[in-house]
């Protein structure tokens, strides 16, 4: 089975704007992710969607789904999330696995409640990768020179360009993969390692790259929200 894993566990903190998690705000005329949430029950490869929520928004986002889901409502599962990225997708494993059983053909397709702009092309491409190559990761090449400095204040490095890349998501797995990955990594690693991928990296473990879209933004500040609302015609907010 492919399910898809949408993290919705932060409490936008770098906003400073809302009273709310950024992922709640509205975008247009319905909460940021909500938009995410409709690209993947859009897609018939995925068989069921889970969203990792903070435990004080849990009611909440179930409010949000009764509301403004119309289509395949029943394959909509909402969870806690943990105390970081990382541990929202395994708690978003174990719910899986709690429902279907484990299972060497079940893949995850995650993705950030807070990039609603994903593309059915994207979602696609990344369920045929996952199916090819077990871990895949959604990316774009780099469009500005990217400059590497050790104290913040002087040049260290300037890698080559052409070879650098800006990670997006979905970042997808094959479940059980991912769960030994993470299950191999001390407890200080789980605490440095905040990307799933690299947990796969620092590891040996081959991830195949997916092109990303330059739209397929992440909705971290004032100013991404200002973007995201003229993308979609909302209102602009000062």
């Amino acid at each position: 089975m492919v399910f898809g894993g949408i993290l919705a566990g932060g409490i936008g903190s770098r906003m400073n704007m809302a009273d709310m998690p950024k992922q709640f705000l509205n975008l247009g005329d319905k909460p940021m992710v909500i938009h995410t949430l409709e690209k993947f029950l859009l897609c018939p490869k995925i068989d069921q969607i889970y969203i990792g929520v903070h435990p004080n928004w849990v009611v909440h986002m179930e409010d949000l789904v009764d509301k403004y889901i119309h289509i395949r409502k029943e394959s909509v599962h909402i969870v806690s999330g943990g105390g970081d990225r990382n541990s929202t997708i395994m708690n978003i494993v174990d719910a899986v696995e709690r429902d279907y059983g484990e299972s060497e053909e079940h893949y995850i397709i995650t993705h950030d409640s807070v990039r609603p702009f994903v593309t059915s092309r994207i979602i696609n491409d990344n369920i045929d990768a996952v199916l090819s190559h077990n871990i895949c990761d959604t990316v774009i090449a780099a469009t500005d020179t990217i400059v590497v400095s050790e104290d913040g204040n002087m040049i260290t490095d300037i890698p080559v360009r052409s070879k650098m890349y800006q990670g997006q998501t979905p970042q997808s797995f094959q479940v059980n993969l991912l769960k030994r990955l993470y299950q191999a990594l001390g407890e200080e690693e789980k605490s440095v390692l905040t990307d799933a991928c690299k947990i796969a990296v620092v590891q040996n473990e081959p991830v195949y790259l997916v092109k990303g879209e330059p739209s397929n933004l992440k909705i971290t500040t004032v100013s991404d929200y200002k973007v995201a609302q003229a993308m979609v015609g909302g209102k602009v907010v000062d």
